[in-house]
């Protein structure tokens, strides 16, 4: 979860404007730094938890998500697995997808991330409605 800060600020503005939002299990420590990302530690906590089914049904709950695209490992407005997976969940639910920032320009994922016809927030979140 590298950008648990981020996410958290994201929350909180969100909020502000009247939206309710639904946080990832273990954003705050994540943003405290209690927990690392990565490695079959990572892993294993998605599996004891349960997290990508968690994910997936707080997806069918809500009326879209929002990938919060920043840069990271020196590719301009990333998108991860995670984040790339849960774009597929609520394309198959219908739900509306919005990037806070363009698509990245990758050969992998491209079509598909364009397919799914997100809303580029183009850094504002005031433009979800």
């Amino acid at each position: 979860m590298s950008f648990a800060k981020e996410m958290l600020d994201a929350e909180k503005k969100l909020k502000g404007l009247g939206h309710n939002v639904f946080m990832p299990d273990g954003c705050e420590k994540y943003a405290q730094g209690n927990i690392k990302e990565g490695g079959d530690e990572g892993a294993k906590r998605k599996i004891e938890n349960d997290l990508i089914r968690k994910h997936y049904n707080l997806i069918s709950e809500s009326e879209a998500i929002l990938v919060l695209n920043h840069e990271k490992r020196g590719i301009k407005n990333y998108i991860g697995g995670n984040a790339f997976l849960e774009m597929g969940f609520a394309h198959i639910l219908d739900k509306k997808i919005f990037l806070l920032n363009p698509a990245p320009e990758t050969d992998f994922m491209a079509q598909e991330i364009q397919a799914m016809r997100p809303v580029v927030l183009g850094g504002d979140l005031n433009k979800i409605l």
